[in-house]
C-alpha cells in the first residue's frame, strides 16, 4: 500500500463512525446492517455496542465471522461511484464480558466516540463486542485494490484510535 492509501484508510476510520456489518444467519443467508464502531486503543479490534434484539447481533454471537465495510460517501460531484475509496475489514466477533479486565478499556474507548451511548450501557439487552481484525481489502478507486495484512491493519487502527 502507498502512503496515500494509508492516509485514505486512516481518514475513513477517523471520519466515519458507522459501517455496514455483514453477518451470516443460521441457515447460511447473508445479512447486512448498519452499526456504529469505535476502535480499541491498541488497534487490535473494532468495538461495537449492540442490542441482542437485532438480528445481526444474534447472528454474530452464533457465527463470529463478520466483515465491516467503510465506504467514502457518495456525492453529486462524483461522476463514477466505482472511484470511491472503501475498505472491507474481516474479523471475528468476541463479546466482552462485563467482569473482564478488558471491559472498562473497551467501554471507555466506545464512549469517547459516542458519549450519547452512555445510557445504553445500562440496558440489559446490549452487549459490547470486539471485532478482532484479521485482514482487510482496500479499494482506492477503480482497479486499485490491495490486501491489507493483519499487522498493517492493526497499525492503521492504532493510529486512528489516537
Amino acid at each position: 500500500m502507498t502512503n496515500q492509501d494509508y492516509a485514505t484508510v486512516i481518514q475513513r476510520l477517523c471520519q466515519q463512525r458507522q459501517a455496514a456489518l455483514a453477518t451470516v444467519s443460521a441457515d447460511g443467508a447473508p445479512h447486512v446492517g448498519m452499526v456504529a464502531f469505535a476502535i480499541e486503543p491498541d488497534g487490535s479490534a473494532l468495538l461495537l455496542h449492540l442490542s441482542t434484539l437485532a438480528a445481526h447481533t444474534r447472528q454474530l454471537l452464533a457465527e463470529p465471522r463478520v466483515s465491516l465495510l467503510l465506504a467514502e460517501p457518495d456525492s453529486a460531484e462524483v461522476d463514477d461511484v466505482q472511484t470511491l475509496a472503501r475498505i472491507t475489514i474481516y474479523g471475528l466477533a468476541q463479546p466482552v464480558a462485563v467482569d473482564s479486565a478488558r471491559y472498562a478499556t473497551c467501554r471507555s474507548a466506545y464512549l469517547r466516540r459516542f458519549a450519547a451511548a452512555e445510557m445504553r450501557f445500562g440496558f440489559a439487552d446490549f452487549v459490547l463486542v470486539r471485532v478482532v481484525v484479521d485482514q482487510a481489502r482496500f479499494v482506492g478507486g477503480f482497479a486499485q485494490a490491495r490486501t491489507v495484512t493483519q499487522v498493517q491493519l492493526t497499525d492503521l487502527l492504532a493510529q486512528s484510535a489516537l
